[in-house]
């Protein structure tokens, strides 16, 4: 709950104080690429494939999903993870509930599939930062899509 409601004030933040837009489809681009291959998913959005996922089972737009997260500054430092909670994180996708990094980020990436996503300030919390996280932070997110509901 603590990381649902940093995304959600996050997201709210972020929209208020972006006018950026990154369009309204999601980049397939480096989904079904080898581990290791890094990818620009859109702007402010890098993925690299850790493990591959079945290459062929996509979220769609508003469709939910079930993720293992650990969550990282540039520094290394952790910040969150749901895997230290046994807990998966659920959310829709590409709905605004989350930040738009993982929104993007997620959609790019197949059933199965465990990434490294690193957020640009401006995808993430931005200038304001949010409880842990500093102002204008990269983020580094290990991310797992774990199931499609």
């Amino acid at each position: 709950l603590k990381l649902q409601f940093l995304y959600l004030i996050g997201n709210f933040l972020l929209h208020k104080q972006l006018s950026v837009t990154m369009g309204g489809k999601s980049s397939k681009e480096g989904s079904s690429a080898p581990a290791g291959k890094v990818a620009e998913v859109c702007p402010g959005v890098t993925k690299e494939v850790v493990e591959a996922g079945d290459g062929k089972t996509y979220p769609r737009s508003g469709q939910p999903v079930s993720v293992h997260y650990t969550g990282v500054l540039e520094n290394g430092k952790k910040f969150d993870s749901s895997r230290d909670r046994n807990d998966q994180f659920a959310f829709s996708v590409d709905a605004g509930q989350v930040i738009k990094c993982w929104d993007k980020g997620v959609m790019s990436m197949s059933l199965g599939e465990r990434a490294i996503l690193t957020c640009q300030p401006e995808v993430a919390y931005g200038s304001r930062g949010v409880g842990p996280i500093p102002p204008n932070s990269v983020l580094k997110f290990d991310v797992e899509l774990l199931k499609l509901l």
